[in-house]
């Protein structure tokens, strides 16, 4: 795998981000506000998941067509110890998934009609209580735990923690927007990714 390769797959993932990020951020829904009117609320949302599904294929298709290398590939028992984290991460993913509103989330519910929209309220309970994005948490404990790896595994493993990172604090913004002072209380009581981390650093600390 070659300087060119890295940079493309890197460009790619990173474009991909920036574009989920802009699509995402609420001057972009303010712009189509203003542009398309109000009504475009209802159908924001599935048609920015679509999106973001469909233009990460191309990601994914640079990435088979690029040659590889093997990095690593962890034996057993490790392996086993490695899987078994990754489908922990995974059960943790959809369970907090379920926390949320998942009509919502997918966009299904705003189509549905403004009646059956519910008011949206702050999650701090279950997986919430530990992290404040436990979705983005499993997500990364997934792809870091894979028991091999690979260089484009590798580019697009940390082009994705970036991207995950990055957009975490992007959404960091819209939910003190969204909920103000309720939102900055739960922040200052809970870790962003890491479970107990404050509760670790205030024992460090005294």
């Amino acid at each position: 795998m070659n300087f060119f390769s890295i940079f493309a797959l890197v460009t790619v993932v990173f474009l991909w981000g920036l574009l989920h990020s802009l699509t995402a951020s609420l001057q972009f829904k303010a712009f189509l506000r203003r542009t398309l009117g109000n009504g475009v609320d209802r159908y924001y949302r599935l048609i920015y998941n679509l999106f973001s599904i469909l233009s990460f294929l191309f990601v994914l298709i640079l990435a088979l067509i690029i040659p590889d290398k093997t990095i690593y590939v962890v034996s057993f028992p490790w392996a086993a110890i490695m899987i078994t984290g990754e489908f922990a991460a995974l059960a943790v993913l959809l369970l907090a998934f379920r926390q949320t509103d998942i009509l919502d989330f997918l966009g299904i519910r705003q189509i549905i009609g403004p009646k059956s929209t519910k008011p949206h309220k702050l999650v701090t309970k279950g997986f919430y209580a530990y992290v404040r994005h436990p979705l983005y948490s499993a997500g990364l404990a997934i792809i870091w735990l894979l028991p091999f790896m690979t260089a484009r595994v590798l580019v697009i493993n940390l082009a994705l923690t970036v991207y995950v990172v990055v957009g975490a604090y992007i959404e960091e913004r819209k939910l003190r927007h969204r909920f103000g002072q309720e939102y900055i209380d739960y922040s200052a009581e809970t870790p962003m990714f890491i479970p107990f981390l404050k509760k670790i650093r205030n024992r460090i600390s005294m």
